[in-house]
Formats: C-alpha cells, sequence, structure tokens
C-alpha cells in the first residue's frame, strides 16, 4: 500500500501560513539546508497539493528564477508526477499534473490502494487537516522554523478529531530549523 506523508513549515508559535498567506519565512536558505532540501526533493513520489498551493508551485518551480535558484531542486519539482485536489479548478496545466475532483478522503483511499510510489503533501493545509480526520495520512514532516508569526494559519485549522503522534526522528540545522518526523499511533490510521 503507498504512504501519505506531510511535508510542512511551522513557525514556533504554530502557523504554516502568515495572516496573509505567505510561506516566505519558512525559506532560510544556507547550504547544510540546502543539501537537505535538495536530498528530500530526490527522494521522487507523487507531489500532492490543494489548488492554492498548487497555484503557488505552478507559478514558481517552473520559471527560469526557480531554474536558476535552486535548478535541482526545480527539475524534481517540475518532472515528478503531480496530483491536485480542486474543486474550482477547471485544468491542471503544471507538467505532469492529474487534476482530481469530488471527495478528497475517497480519492486518497483509491489512490492509497493503488500500485505506485509514495505520495507527499507540501503546503495544503486544508487537505491536511481533511486527510487528518480521515486517518489517511501515515507520516507528518514538520520543519519547525526560528519565526514567530503572531498569527496565520495552522496546518491543522479545521481538524475535529485528536491525534495521537509517535515522534520517529528528528535532526537539528545549523539555521534554527528542526525537522522532526511524526507517525500517528497505530490504532489511529485507516486506508
Amino acid at each position: 500500500m503507498r504512504r501519505l506523508t506531510v511535508f510542512n513549515s511551522v513557525s514556533l508559535d504554530g502557523y504554516f501560513s502568515d495572516r496573509h498567506g505567505d510561506m516566505r519565512w519558512a525559506h532560510r536558505q544556507d547550504a547544510e539546508w540546502g543539501a537537505f532540501v535538495s536530498e528530500n526533493a530526490s527522494g521522487g513520489g507523487v507531489l500532492v497539493f490543494g489548488r492554492v498551493t498548487y497555484d503557488l508551485m505552478a507559478g514558481y518551480w517552473p520559471t527560469p528564477a526557480a531554474l536558476h535558484g535552486n535548478p535541482g531542486v526545480a527539475e524534481r519539482m517540475n518532472s515528478l508526477p503531480k496530483i491536485v485536489f480542486s474543486r474550482t479548478l477547471e485544468r491542471a496545466s503544471w507538467n505532469n499534473t492529474r487534476l482530481i475532483k469530488g471527495d478528497l478522503a475517497a480519492a486518497v483511499r483509491q489512490l492509497k490502494r493503488e500500485p505506485g510510489p509514495d505520495m507527499v503533501i507540501l503546503g495544503s493545509g486544508s487537505i491536511v487537516a481533511q486527510l487528518t480526520d480521515a486517518r489517511l495520512i501515515d507520516e507528518y514532516q514538520v520543519v519547525l522554523c526560528a519565526a514567530v508569526l503572531g498569527g496565520g494559519r495552522t496546518m491543522f485549522e479545521g481538524v475535529k478529531q485528536k491525534l495521537d503522534l509517535t515522534l520517529k526522528k528528528s535532526r537539528t540545522f545549523g539555521n534554527g530549523n528542526v525537522v522532526l518526523w511524526y507517525e500517528p499511533r497505530a490504532s489511529t490510521t485507516s486506508a
């Protein structure tokens, strides 16, 4: 069965985007962090987005600025298969993207049963919250950033049920980021 992972950055006060939906505060670049991001991006799989994050990613990664500024990550982002969940988007024009409309949880259950590479959600707080409630996420990779935003959106905004997690590992970076790998306790996931 395919696994579904979330990879998101959050501030010390628990927000994954600021009051204006901006996530640039999470991009503290240095050689160590850049190497980790490039290595993580080379892992393959299927990228999963909600419409808002998809629009942001599709508006950046295919551009000359992305290809020049971070060529390794840009190449992977542009070539990997992608899924965007949206009720309003009419078509997905970014290379190698599949648009799925309809029942999010049912579609993800089906995707997890199909053969293929694992999937990773980037950003996309609204689908993270919905899939957390549906117990369909197998791992949460949370980048805790050394920033306080004072307001914004939480990654789990709208979650209705408590979810107990187990810390599997962590890694600290010189730029102040700490990556935490969590898995739901065995009795809290479903397929």
